[in-house]
């Protein structure tokens, strides 16, 4: 395989119209591609499919896998976060047939280095010592988890630093051996060698078997959907563990579709200025919130009107049975066959014009236990991302990030309000 000499540059075609410039500048290989361009992790760390195809998965593989460190403490606290393998959204196209298929748990992320747990972002979890009894001393990688459908209660459990025994509701469920240069399938047998062999009486292995193809990856996303699971996640055969997202591992996850009635339009900012920014409405219950993304350009300049009913998709319900990240599909043709508006929505002449702030391309996020009390806020115009932050009653400090484009500045917030969510923080919503 080639490979790039220090200083040197090369140009591989991928899907954008122009190539992509793969480059190694003192030890450090990147590319100007969207993927690797967009990872939360330094950049020495950051690899891409196009670095994989031009260097040779071996390569890269040795590269990353030299790379994974174990982080540092002093005291309660960490300078280093640990290097984890994380997920892409599977594309629809990929053929998963033969991968390994496991159900993606609705839990906290959990290095474990052999002596205590660490977050995604190098927070310490302070589990008790009849929790992380048998545990062995080399590093593992699975997630903190209670059950389906309870994805906050596990937050409030294992952020708490008292150690007590809400703890005995976890289990440590296990996916991967990070620090074990080999194919998934040999991480995996050790894995379950390595548990079976040690007494642990709150930790697990989860379940892999093989995708039969597509017709039973979507019988298996309907049972656990059925059961009120998250979705599933797909290993590639043979794969390596690397540092960062890796198209070795895909998350696959329904979305739903609901219908909603439009109750106002909200001005937009930024690119969309003097058009739609987004609707206003409100479900058959009269949960009231906001849809600002998919729609066309021609629908921002002339929107679905107040008082009829659209389709919209989402990926969730909230606690508070709000949608999470509700998407534009269409206007139902048949909307005067669904009625009048849901009972306590308002239409525009009789309610208050949400602000910019309260608008979907705002979100409003607190943080409250202990002595912290903080809120959090992200909101997208065209291309800027503005979050603002501080300490609950106070104005906080306001951070803008500017993207390539609208669909990049979007995936961008929606990435931070992930992040944010499974800190624990909760997003407060208007009725």
């Amino acid at each position: 395989m080639p490979d790039l000499k220090e200083g040197e540059t090369a140009e591989v075609q991928g899907s954008a119209r122009l190539p992509y410039i793969l480059k190694n500048v003192g030890g450090v290989y990147s590319c100007s591609c969207p993927a690797w361009r967009n990872q939360s992790l330094s950049i020495e760390r950051r690899s891409c499919k196009h670095l994989r195809q031009y260097r040779g998965e071996k390569s890269e593989q040795e590269r990353l896998g030299a790379l994974l460190p174990v982080p540092v403490t002093n005291g309660h606290s960490t300078t280093q976060a640990p290097a984890l393998l994380l997920a892409h959204t599977w594309d629809n196209e990929t053929d998963l047939t033969d991968w390994y298929l496991s159900e993606k748990l609705d839990g906290v992320r959990a290095y474990w280095d052999g002596q205590q747990f660490f977050s995604r972002q190098g927070n310490v979890f302070h589990a008790p010592d009849w929790f992380v009894e048998g545990l062995p001393n080399e590093p593992l990688d699975g997630e903190l988890w209670l059950d389906r459908k309870a994805f906050q209660r596990t937050v409030s459990i294992v952020r708490r630093q008292d150690k007590s025994d809400h703890w005995r509701q976890i289990k440590y469920v296990t996916f991967d051996l990070p620090r074990l240069a080999a194919p998934f399938e040999e991480r995996y047998e050790q894995l379950r060698d390595t548990l079976a062999g040690q007494r642990c009486n709150f930790a697990m292995v989860l379940d892999q078997y093989r995708c039969q193809g597509v017709d039973h990856l979507q019988q298996e996303l309907a049972r656990i959907n059925g059961l009120g699971g998250e979705g599933l996640m797909l290993r590639q055969p043979a794969s390596r563990y690397e540092a960062g997202r890796s198209h070795t591992l895909l998350k696959v996850k329904t979305f739903h579709d609901a219908e909603a009635w439009v109750l106002d339009h909200l001005p937009g900012t930024g690119r969309h200025t003097g058009r739609l920014g987004a609707l206003a409405v409100a479900l058959k219950n009269g949960t009231q919130f906001s849809v600002g993304t998919g729609f066309t350009d021609a629908q921002r300049e002339n929107p679905p009107p107040v008082g009829s009913c659209i389709t919209f998709r989402y990926q969730e319900l909230t606690d508070r049975g709000v949608p999470r990240f509700p998407s534009f599909v269409r206007v139902r043709s048949d909307s005067a066959q669904h009625g009048a508006l849901p009972a306590g929505a308002k239409p525009a002449s009789q309610r208050k014009r949400i602000s910019k702030e309260q608008s979907a391309m705002t979100r409003h996020f607190e943080f409250v236990e202990g002595n912290s009390a903080k809120f959090w806020k992200v909101s997208v115009s065209g291309k800027d991302v503005t979050i603002r932050f501080g300490r609950i009653g106070t104005d906080g400090q306001t951070q803008t990030k500017t993207f390539d484009d609208p669909v990049a500045a979007q995936k961008h917030a929606d990435k931070m309000v992930q992040q944010k969510t499974r800190k624990g923080y909760q997003e407060l919503v208007a009725k």
